[in-house]
């Protein structure tokens, strides 16, 4: 089980939580995996996934109206390291694959 790619990911910054969607090398393309994982486990497997953020729009374009949830980039290879590793230590954790 290798991941091959990684459809989408979001970082809560309240919980920590890592909510992550990819498909593995022995996936069709309609298969889809997602799965939660606390980020403090990718921090004790020595990963940091937090990129910098390259922010090129200063606070005069930003729409006081609009509430929007704080995106948070991560390194997606860093990322498909880190997955790629907690399911080789945990493979009963690997999502099973469905159709979307």
């Amino acid at each position: 089980m290798e991941i091959k790619e990684i459809v989408n990911y979001y970082l809560n910054a309240e919980t920590d939580i890592l909510e992550v969607s990819f498909r593995t090398i022995d996936d069709d393309d309609e298969i889809l995996r997602s799965d939660n994982i606390d980020y403090a486990v990718a921090i004790d497997y020595g990963f940091d996934l937090v990129t910098e953020s390259l922010d090129f729009f200063d606070e005069e374009f930003e729409d006081d109206d609009v509430e929007e949830k704080e995106v948070i980039e991560l390194d997606e290879e860093e990322l498909i390291n880190f997955l790629n590793e907690y399911y080789t230590i945990y493979p009963d954790k690997l999502p099973k694959g469905e159709l979307y």
